[in-house]
Formats: structure tokens, C-alpha cells, sequence
């Protein structure tokens, strides 16, 4: 089987335009063209008045040898390659080694828990929030009666920060292993619709997440995995050898007992900040980690498909459009989209009480009126929050707490209209643009939670993303605050073999240990630290 690469047909072509294009690609007869399916497709965009989708086809032909090597400097022609999922090592049957433990249930646990349960490991995992579906209603009392549920939130609970979002599955990172694919494949086997094996920028939506992950707590249980919700590790027993080595012994947990784990994958998701704080406070090594913060920033979505797509606006095999925009201050910083959400809303995201926390979310029909996404400014820890690895934790709370206040201390967000925020006076009514943040959103000025370098790079970026997207500095817009939690503020670093870098045994994962940024990634991560924690005790 060969692959073919940017195989570019007009977006209103016919079916049998494909194999048609295929072979006059390949310089091939129909007869020689055996079968066909579509890896990958994709749009093309750049053109508004001539937008073509963008294909990536695996094909089965006659002499197809020959074919490679009239082709074999051809980069977009090569043979298919293997993203079948093949595991490092397979426990024994009947294997009753010490279980592995997993703490946190967020996409990178959910991934490092099945590969493990795969391998024959019978993983516990270990849940401070709760199982999804009673998530989800402690999720909708904070949007709905302005009631917070610190352990059960869209921070904390069962599927972890992402099931509260638009689900997106693409990521930039290198996989050379075709990791993702496998994540993929198996959300898909849990009930995830099938078009996101195909999708460039697939995605899946808060509601099919939440009965995706029950069916991958069923298959992780009925392998021999275990789920303990409702259960926070308070503190980690480390022993010392004499030689000094540190290594991980067991875990002190909420309900009072203790759990011995030799093997302890960390999965906490960016917002544990009292874990990481009970992980310094033992000598574990964390370092202080670059993140950002900034606004929601909302539009019409039928705005931003009139920019993207022009007259092909609301074709249904574009669908809602998407945007990835970002700005080179004059002061040296960058601000950039993030976590865009097309036909989504924006929600209240806060894990602490007295705090106001914004973060986009869609359903996979991305049918809602506005389109939303983060508009953030980067962060140096280095100038911005000096004062040691916890540091940036205090930085996102400081600005949290202001966000409460100038919301009006009840978890409605603070928000201004663009125009006004651009010329720096308060807002005192909405204008063609009605925000979609639940419990509401209180006009004021958005400088009362932000700080000064962050307004100051926002407000130069704005007139900029207008002339890259036509009426995104539009005045009715509406921004709210405030976005922190655009990834961990902290590292806590790793070796090669995946285990800390000062003590053994503890695997630190996903996007709370700072080696990943969104669901895709920190599955992935999920996987190679689960495959580092199986070899080690299988070895």
C-alpha cells in the first residue's frame, strides 16, 4: 500500500472525482487502482473564493513497486506506513506483581491506565473528584446556581479538564510512533464518532466525551484495573537509602488509609496546585515552567465563518471555522489564540472558592451562536513571577482572586467590550455581541485582573488580528477574564526513563507535569510513561 500526501481536490467536487485524481496523480489507469481509502482530510482555505480540500490517500495499485520508484524522490508519494500500536513488554498470565498506581483520571491518566491494564498490570487509579456523570452535574451547579464544588469541578473529576472542552484531538507534537493513532483508535472503540481517524482537526464534543470515558473505565476494569473517586493523596512516603537514593514507598490518602506504590505515574492535570505543593514540600524536583494568561474573547460564529470561508460560509463539509492568530509585541511578548472553540461558549472553569477562572468548551455539533477562544500573553517566570517553582501557583491565584472581586464576588466573570477596552474606559452595556459565560458576566475594566504588560500587549494585538480576520476588533466584541490555566506552572522533571529525576518509581505525566498541552498530548505522554513503567517492572 502507498500513501499519497496534499492531494488537493475543489471543495464542491464529485466523489468520483477522487480515484480519478488519484490516478492522474500516480500516471496510473483506473484498472490499476485497486482500492483506496481516505486517511486524512483537510481544507485549504487561503483562497476564500477557491477553497479546496486537502486529502491524504492510502491506495492499493498494480505494480505498485514500479510505481514507488518513478516516484522515489517524491516526498508526497511514499509507501503507507505502519501506525498499527505494538506493546513494549506483556505481563505474564497470571501476573500478581505489585499494581502499578495511577493518580489522576484526565486524559493522560485514562490513556497510561489502559495501556497498563493492556500490558496485564491491573492498575489502580487514583481520583480526587468524581466519576464523570455526577461530575458533570457538580460542573453544571457552578454555571447554573453559582455553587462550587472544589473536588468535583471542571477542573477535578473523572475524564479531567478536558471533557469540559471542544475535545480537540490535533496536536503539533513529534510521533514518529503514530502514538496518537492509537489514542484514536481507541476512543473511537469507546464510542467516539468514527470521522475523527479521517478529521484533520478532529474533535468530539463534552457530551460523547463523557460516555467515552465511562466505556474506557469499563474496559480498564474488566482487564483488572481498579478506580478509587472521591480520593486525594495528601502526602507521598518516600524512603532513602543508604546510598542516598530516593525512591517512592506509598500513598498517605484523604480517607485515611495508606496505599503502597513502588510505582506511582503522576497524572494530576495543570490545577492540582496542592499536590505540587505536597511534592516540593518532599524534596521531588519541580522546576518553575513558562505558561500564560490573558482573556475569552467571543465573536458570532457566523463572523468568523464569513472571514475564513467567504461565500463557502456554512458549507457543511467546512463547518464552523476556526481561526490560529498570534501577534509579536513592540514590548517582546507574544499574543496568541488559544484553545479556539467554534460554536462553543465559554464556562466557568475555577477550582478554588473566591476565584474566577475562564476556559472555552463546544459540543460536536459546534452549533452555538459564538465562536470563543483565549487571547493570552506569555509568561516568564523569570521576570514575571521570580520566587521559585511555586511561584507561578501564587501568580495565577493573585490574578483569580482579582477576577472574583471585579466579577462582583458571586463567580460571574469580568468583561468589557473591545472597543471600550481599547480605549481604556469601562463598559456599561452589551452591544450586538451577548456572551455565552455562565453563572454571567459583570461589565467593568478588564485592567482590574490582568497586569498592566498583559493589557498593553492585548491592546496592540487586537487592531493586528482585525486586518488578519476581518471584524475580529470589532467594538461590540466581548472579552472576559480571566484565562490562567492555559497549562501548568510547573515541570516536574523527568528522566529519559520517564521517572523523576530525584526519585524512583514516581513517573510524572501529562500536561500537570509540564510534558504536554491538550488532550492529544498528554494521552500520548500517557502511553509513553506507562510503557516506561511497564518495562521497569517487567524487566
Amino acid at each position: 500500500m502507498l500513501r499519497i500526501n496534499e492531494l488537493k481536490l475543489p471543495l464542491d467536487h464529485a466523489a468520483e472525482d477522487l480515484p480519478a485524481a488519484i490516478c492522474a496523480r500516480l500516471d496510473i489507469s483506473p484498472a490499476d487502482l485497486q482500492r483506496y481509502q481516505i486517511f486524512r482530510r483537510g481544507n485549504d482555505a487561503r483562497k476564500k473564493h477557491a477553497i479546496l480540500l486537502t486529502y491524504v490517500v492510502d491506495c492499493v495499485v498494480a505494480n505498485e513497486a514500479e510505481v514507488l520508484a518513478r516516484f522515489s524522490d517524491d516526498q508526497n508519494v511514499k509507501p503507507t506506513p505502519d501506525t498499527s500500536y505494538k506493546f513494549p513488554v506483556m505481563a505474564p498470565e497470571g501476573w500478581d506483581g505489585e499494581r502499578p498506581v495511577v493518580i489522576g483520571a484526565g486524559p493522560c491518566g485514562l490513556l497510561a491506565a489502559l495501556i497498563l491494564a493492556q500490558m496485564g498490570l491491573k492498575p489502580i487509579i487514583i481520583e480526587r473528584g468524581k466519576a464523570v456523570r455526577e461530575r458533570t452535574k457538580d460542573t453544571w451547579g457552578l454555571w447554573r446556581r453559582s455553587v462550587l464544588e472544589p473536588e468535583s469541578n471542571v477542573q477535578f473529576g473523572e475524564g479531567g479538564a478536558g471533557t469540559f472542552s471542544d475535545g480537540k484531538l490535533y496536536s503539533r507534537i513529534k510521533d514518529p510512533r503514530h502514538l496518537g493513532r492509537k489514542v484514536l483508535v481507541e476512543f473511537v472503540k469507546a464510542g467516539a464518532p468514527d470521522d475523527i481517524l479521517t478529521e484533520a482537526h478532529p474533535h468530539i464534543g463534552t457530551f460523547r466525551l463523557v460516555t467515552m470515558v465511562m466505556s474506557m473505565r469499563e474496559t480498564i476494569e474488566g482487564l483488572g484495573g481498579q478506580y478509587r473517586f472521591q480520593t486525594r493523596v495528601e502526602d507521598f512516603e518516600i524512603e532513602t537509602a543508604a546510598n542516598g537514593e530516593r525512591r517512592i514507598a506509598g500513598l498517605h490518602l484523604s480517607d485515611g488509609s495508606f496505599l503502597p506504590a513502588r510505582h506511582v505515574i503522576m497524572a494530576v492535570g495543570h490545577s492540582a496546585r496542592d499536590t505540587f505543593q505536597v511534592l516540593f514540600d518532599r524534596g521531588v524536583h519541580i522546576e518553575a515552567k513558562p505558561f500564560a494568561i490573558g482573556v475569552r474573547i467571543e465573536h458570532p460564529q457566523s463572523w468568523i465563518d464569513t472571514a475564513r470561508y467567504g461565500p463557502s460560509a456554512g458549507d457543511k463539509i467546512l463547518g464552523p471555522a476556526a481561526y490560529s492568530i498570534s501577534h509579536k509585541c513592540k514590548n517582546g511578548r507574544t499574543v496568541y489564540s488559544f484553545c479556539m472553540c467554534p460554536g462553543g461558549r465559554v464556562v466557568a472553569a475555577t477550582s478554588e472558592a473566591g476565584r474566577v477562572v475562564t476556559n472555552g468548551m463546544s459540543q460536536y455539533s459546534r452549533a452555538e451562536f459564538n465562536a470563543n477562544s483565549g487571547i493570552v500573553v506569555d509568561i516568564d517566570p523569570s521576570k514575571d513571577y521570580p520566587g521559585g517553582p511555586m511561584a507561578g501557583m501564587a501568580f495565577q491565584r493573585h490574578w483569580e482572586s482579582l477576577a472574583f472581586e471585579a466579577g462582583g464576588r458571586n463567580y460571574m466573570a469580568p468583561g468589557q467590550k473591545l472597543g471600550d477596552f481599547l480605549a481604556d474606559r469601562p463598559s456599561t452595556e452589551f452591544g450586538s455581541v451577548i456572551p455565552s459565560y455562565k453563572p454571567g458576566v459583570h461589565l467593568t475594566e478588564l485592567k482590574k485582573c490582568l497586569p498592566d504588560y498583559v493589557i498593553e500587549s492585548i491592546r496592540e494585538a487586537l487592531p493586528a488580528f482585525g486586518r488578519m480576520v476581518p471584524g475580529y476588533d470589532h467594538p461590540d466584541v466581548v472579552m472576559t477574564g480571566v484565562e490562567t490555566r492555559t497549562s501548568s506552572p510547573v515541570r516536574i522533571t523527568r528522566g529519559k526513563d520517564c521517572q523523576s529525576l530525584n526519585t524512583r518509581g514516581l513517573y510524572p505525566a501529562g500536561e500537570g507535569a509540564g510534558y504536554a498541552g491538550g488532550i492529544l498530548s498528554a494521552a500520548v505522554d500517557g502511553i509513553k510513561v506507562a510503557e516506561a513503567l511497564a518495562t521497569e517492572v517487567l524487566k
